[in-house]
C-alpha cells in the first residue's frame, strides 16, 4: 500500500517555513502500515498542482494534500481538484453554519470571501473543519482515494486522527508496521554497529535496523512488518531486549521518545539529589536542556555563566594559579569549575563545561572544538577532554548533551 503527500504552498519552496506536515503525515501514515512513495511540494499554480495529482495518482493508492483551502484569492486547491475530478459546486448549509459560529466565538465579522468556503465540490466527500474554517475534501478514482486538507498543522492533524487514518484502513488491507527505538548517547553509530553486530546479522528479513544520529544521540530503531501482529510484537521485543543487554547501562539509556535530559532528571529524583551547572563555552544551554523538563525545579539549584576567567574565579573558586598555569580550556580548570558549583550553589553534583566553540580563539595546542568536561560531587570529581571541530553551532550542541552524557555516567559511576 502506497501513499504520495503533496505539500502545497510557495512558502515552503522559497524556504519560509518548514514543512513539517510532510513528516508527521509520513510518520502517522507508516504506524498504520502504509508505504510513502513520495513527498512533493508544489507551487500555488493550477497547472503544477494538476501535474503533481495525476502523477500520484498513478503511481499511489493513497494522496494526501495540504495547503491552498483558504478564502483568499491565492488559494486555488479547491477549484484545481474540482476541475480536475470534472466536478460542479455545490452549496453546504452545515458548512456555513460552521462558519459563522467560528467567526461570531472570535468576534470577527463573516465575510463574504469566507462564506465561500461553503461551497465544495459536489464529487467529494465533505469532512467538516472542528479546528479552523476550510473543510477537507475526500474523493475517489478508481478504488484510489484524495484527501486535500489545510496547511495548518492542528487542523491537519486533527483530520487526519479524526477521519483520514481510520478510513485509510478501513478501505485498505494494510499490514502490521511496529517500531521499537533505544536512545543511546555518547557514542556513535558506527561503534553502536559493532558491538550489536552479533544481533543485526541475525535479524530476519522482515525486521530491520536504522541508525539515525543526531547531536551527541544515536537513536536505533528496530522496524518490523508483518500479518500477524502479536508475533511481530514479541519478534521485535526480543531483539530490543538483546541490543539493550549489549549496550546498557553505559550507551543505551532508553526508548522510544525518552529524553536524556528527562532521564537524568529521574536519576537525581531517585538519588534525592540536586544539581548545579557552571558553563563556559556552551552559555548556558546545559541549565536550558535541564529545565526544559517539567518539575526540574525539584533537584535543579540553578547555575552559573561564567565566559570570562574573572567571573571563573568569583562565582565558582578557580584558582588563578590555575588559569594562569593551565588556561581556562584545561582539565584543572573544568574541575575547579564543577567543584565550586557543588560548594558555592551547595548541590549534590556539579557539571562544567569549558572550550573553544571558534570560529575564532583556537591554537595548535587548543584547536577549535576543543572542550573540557567536569563532573563533581563533594567526593569526587571527573574531566574529559573531547574535540569537535565543527561549526560554532554544533560545537555548543553537542558539547551540552556530551556534559549530560557524563553526569548521567558520574551519577551512576559507570565512568
Amino acid at each position: 500500500m502506497q501513499a504520495s503527500i503533496i505539500s502545497i504552498g510557495d512558502e515552503i519552496l522559497i524556504g519560509q517555513i518548514i514543512n513539517t506536515n510532510a513528516s508527521w503525515m509520513a510518520q502517522r501514515l507508516n504506524e498504520i502500515g502504509v508505504h510513502v512513495y513520495e513527498v512533493v511540494t508544489v507551487s500555488d499554480t493550477a497547472d503544477h498542482i494538476t501535474q503533481a495529482v495525476d502523477q500520484a495518482l498513478q503511481q499511489a493508492d493513497i494522496v494526501l494534500l495540504t495547503g491552498g483551502l483558504g478564502p483568499t484569492k491565492d488559494d486555488i486547491t479547491k477549484k484545481t481538484l474540482a476541475d480536475y475530478f470534472e466536478s460542479g459546486m455545490e452549496f453546504h448549509q452545515e458548512i456555513l453554519d460552521d462558519l459563522n459560529a467560528y467567526m461570531q466565538k472570535r468576534g470577527r465579522p463573516m465575510l463574504e470571501s469566507v462564506k465561500s468556503l461553503a461551497l465544495m465540490p459536489s464529487k467529494c466527500e465533505v469532512i467538516r473543519n472542528l479546528k479552523g474554517t476550510a473543510a477537507a475534501m475526500l474523493f475517489e478514482k478508481e478504488g484510489k482515494i484524495l484527501v486535500s486538507m489545510p496547511g495548518v498543522p492542528y487542523e491537519m492533524k486533527d483530520f487526519m486522527e479524526r477521519v483520514v487514518l481510520d478510513r485509510i484502513k478501513q478501505q485498505f488491507n494494510t499490514p502490521t508496521i511496529l517500531h521499537k527505538t533505544i536512545i543511546c548517547a555518547g557514542q556513535g553509530e558506527t561503534v553502536l554497529a559493532e558491538k550489536i553486530k552479533s544481533v543485526t546479522e541475525s535479524l530476519p528479513p522482515h525486521i530491520k535496523m536504522a541508525y539515525l544520529p543526531n547531536m551527541g544521540i544515536v537513536r536505533l530503531r528496530l522496524s518490523g512488518s508483518g500479518e500477524h501482529g502479536a508475533t511481530l510484537q514479541a519478534e521485535i521485543e526480543d531483539y530490543t531486549q538483546q541490543v539493550w543487554d549489549i549496550l546498557h547501562p553505559k550507551y543505551a539509556i532508553g526508548y522510544d521518545k525518552d529524553k536524556l535530559e528527562e532521564i537524568i532528571g529521574q536519576i537525581l529524583l531517585e538519588k534525592k539529589a540536586t544539581l548545579s551547572t557552571a558553563e563556559s563555552c556552551t552559555g548556558g544551554l546545559v541549565a536550558h536542556k535541564i529545565t526544559s523538563i517539567s518539575g526540574s525545579s525539584r533537584y535543579f539549584e540553578g547555575g552559573a555563566v561564567c565566559y570570562s576567567n574573572r567571573m571563573k574565579q568569583e562565582l565558582l573558586g578557580v584558582q588563578t594559579s590555575t588559569l594562569e598555569q593551565f588556561g581556562a580550556v584545561s582539565e584543572e580548570c573544568v574541575k575547579e569549575m564543577a567543584q565550586g558549583a557543588v560548594k558555592n550553589f551547595n548541590t549534590t553534583y556539579g557539571v562544567a563545561i569549558s572550550g573553544i566553540a571558534g570560529p575564532g580563539g583556537g591554537t595548535p595546542e587548543k584547536p577549535v572544538g576543543t572542550v573540557w568536561i567536569g563532573v563533581a560531587d563533594k567526593d569526587r570529581v571527573f574531566a574529559k577532554k573531547l574535540s569537535f571541530p565543527r561549526t560554532r553551532e554544533l560545537v555548543t550542541a553537542v558539547s551540552a548533551t556530551m556534559a549530560l552524557v557524563f553526569l548521567r555516567r558520574f551519577m551512576l559511576e559507570i565512568v
